[in-house]
């Protein structure tokens, strides 16, 4: 029988003629599978295990913790959702950037590119006639079908964030933005900047002005890029006011501390833009109660392409990653879009992004080391089950490994440091003394049962 290539890993499928496996020849009807190349994932996302999957785990139970403590229950909303959830009306992301697919009755469905919309459905079920604000949190994936793996962007993102419905004070913005901050302190992050804008101010302009459709989106772009001279190339095209033009012309250069705000509220006596202004300088007095305001820079020129945003705008950023790690923002008309008005706010954590930013930075997410592996010989079976047993019952995590005489200390050593547990309980004997190795020093002395279970307390 022909021998298959030893330079790959292949698998050998029966064909359907029977159950005789064939010769080894696509005319015999082989199916020849190339195992290797099944392990790969497909481009824009990966595996996550050991060390870094327990981190990121812990980073996220501490996010959640911060929700909690600002009193927001959790929601889960599916990871498939109806098209229309996030069409272009709803101002979601591009449909050419959605994982899109259809059901057995036609109707288009998509992996949910953003959690915003789907929870804005979620209050509009469900919470239509509640008079008292919602305060959800939430954590799941989105998925974008972006083509920009190449600079680090994955089409998988996990996501945390919270959503407040139904207040539209300035309180509800300094709650939300205090969120944010605490969020960032809490991962471990002792440097990071929240730039806040108003996408009102751009807005208020774009009616002065009369800009809509295709010129508003490339002006928004331009913009958002920073890109000051094409800003005023295409300015000197659409031939609008001279000292509308100006302003505009500032925005890419309108960021900093808040003197940025006086001299916005100088550059032009717009209402709405006034007016967004003024929101900001609240806020900014709000965040000085609590010391915040050390946390936060001001961006006018900081817009979105997602077009539900009414009001205050947000990000977070940090040293390791070229992306804001915190994106938020008000929008008070998006709930209504399904059938119920809601004035909302909230914010959105990349966890991903996080993670990569707090690992360039090298701080460490801390991860409980503890537990016992118990490594023992076939002849004491009966006794690794009893004091496995006993271990787990007082709340210690145990993992058993029957022993392979190919395997070293070292091995184990790795394995169960790879499984964040701290000792090695070997079992080679009937008597009552155990040979243990603390991973953590790498000391090793023997012990009893009752001062194993004793010393893991």
């Amino acid at each position: 029988m022909p021998q298959a290539p030893q330079n790959s890993l292949y698998r050998i499928v029966k064909s359907d003629i029977g159950l005789r496996p064939p010769a080894l020849t696509n005319a015999c009807g082989m199916e020849i599978i190339m195992i290797k190349d099944l392990l790969h994932t497909p481009e824009g996302v990966r595996d996550i295990y050991n060390g870094e999957c327990a981190s990121k785990l812990v980073l996220q139970s501490r996010l959640h913790d911060v929700c909690s403590r600002y009193g927001y229950n959790d929601i889960q909303t599916p990871s498939i959702e109806f098209f229309d959830v996030f069409s272009k009306e709803r101002g979601s992301v591009p449909s050419n950037e959605m994982f899109k697919f259809f059901d057995r009755y036609g109707n288009t469905l998509v992996l949910r590119p953003d959690m915003t919309p789907a929870i804005a459905r979620t209050a509009a079920k469900y919470f239509a006639d509640t008079a008292i604000p919602l305060k959800l949190c939430y954590s799941g994936n989105t998925f974008v079908n972006v083509n920009k793996y190449y600079q680090g962007k994955l089409k998988e993102n996990t996501n945390i964030g919270a959503e407040l419905i139904g207040d539209s004070s300035i309180e509800a913005d300094y709650e939300i933005i205090s969120m944010v901050i605490d969020c960032m302190k809490n991962s471990g992050l002792k440097e990071f900047q929240v730039e806040i804008g108003n996408v009102m101010f751009f807005k208020g302009l774009l009616k002065e002005a009369g800009i809509s459709g295709d010129e508003e989106e490339e002006l928004l772009s331009l913009i958002q890029d920073k890109n000051y001279f094409g800003v005023e190339e295409l300015l000197d095209d659409l031939k609008i006011d001279s000292n509308i033009s100006k302003v505009l012309l500032e925005l890419p250069q309108m960021f900093g501390s808040v003197e940025v705000l006086d001299k916005a509220k100088q550059l032009t006596d717009n209402k709405e833009c006034v007016a967004s202004i003024d929101r900001l300088l609240q806020l900014y007095e709000l965040l000085k109660i609590t010391g915040y305001d050390k946390y936060v820079t001001f961006d006018l020129g900081a817009l979105s392409n997602h077009a539900y945003y009414t009001g205050i705008i947000f990000r977070a950023y940090t040293f390791g990653t070229g992306d804001a790690v915190i994106n938020g923002g008000r929008y008070d008309k998006l709930i209504g879009q399904f059938g119920v008005d809601k004035e909302s706010i909230g914010f959105s954590i990349t966890v991903d992004g996080l993670m990569a930013a707090l690992s360039r930075q090298n701080i460490k997410v801390p991860v409980d080391i503890a537990g016992s592996l118990i490594v023992y010989l076939g002849n004491c079976t009966l006794k690794a089950i009893q004091m496995a047993d006993i271990l787990r019952k007082n709340d210690i995590n145990v993992c058993m490994i029957k022993e392979n005489s190919s395997l070293t200390d070292e091995d184990y050593k790795r394995y169960a440091s790879e499984s964040q547990l701290k000792y090695i309980i070997r079992l080679n004997n009937d008597d009552n003394m155990y040979n243990v190795i603390n991973v953590t020093d790498n000391t090793t002395a023997m012990y009893s049962d009752e001062e194993i279970l004793k010393i893991q307390r």
